[in-house]
């Protein structure tokens, strides 16, 4: 599922970056679950000891776990992180695969589902007469996307029971730094929670 236009270097390491400032991710105790599991991060991941490292993908030899992400084989609750990036672009039905992984993550847990987002384009474009290679990658940036987003890709979060947080982390790196690994300065990270009934 892996897809070269959204998953660049720049992206890997601004991501990094946000595990690393903006996060719990190196401090947590608990299970942490990577779909479609990119080759930059998985090497790191494994090294991290406070986490229990789970992969899954539909056919990647870097999951432990190979499954179609529309029925995760996991029982409720079962992680307190997941990671999947640039995946529900080439899903059949995006809003069951979201529905899927917040069953699977533990109340208080949280999320990191970045996609490729048209900031343009106010509503997602998903039209079911896109059928070719050559049509998918005019109207979707690629020719295996399924849709391409726009800015209600949070309200598609939130419609599963996500409370999503819209962070332009990238606007508070410094200017060298941005420059160092060139970032994608408008690049907006979606962080998004499963509530934990109890702290309400």
């Amino acid at each position: 599922m892996l897809c070269p236009y959204c998953l660049s270097l720049e992206r890997h390491r601004l991501l990094w970056l946000y595990l690393k400032e903006k996060t719990d991710f190196f401090s947590r105790k608990g299970r942490f679950l990577h779909i479609a599991p990119e080759q930059c991060f998985w090497n790191r991941f494994k090294k991290v000891s406070n986490l229990e490292y789970v992969t899954g993908d539909l056919e990647s030899p870097l999951a432990m776990h190979h499954f179609d992400l529309h029925e995760v084989p996991f029982s409720d609750e079962s992680f307190d992180i997941v990671m999947c990036n640039h995946v529900m672009e080439h899903v059949e039905n995006d809003i069951q695969c979201m529905s899927e992984l917040y069953r699977v993550l533990k109340p208080g847990g949280w999320a990191i589902m970045q996609v490729p987002i048209d900031f343009s384009r106010k509503e997602t474009l998903e039209d079911p007469s896109i059928q070719s290679p050559e049509e998918r990658e005019k109207h979707y940036w690629q020719k295996d996307h399924l849709r391409l987003y726009g800015l209600d890709y949070p309200e598609r979060l939130k419609s599963v029971g996500f409370k999503v947080n819209k962070d332009r982390f990238a606007e508070e790196i410094d200017k060298e730094l941005i420059e160092k690994y060139r970032l994608q300065k408008e690049e907006v990270i979606y962080l998004a929670k499963k509530e934990n009934p109890t702290q309400n």
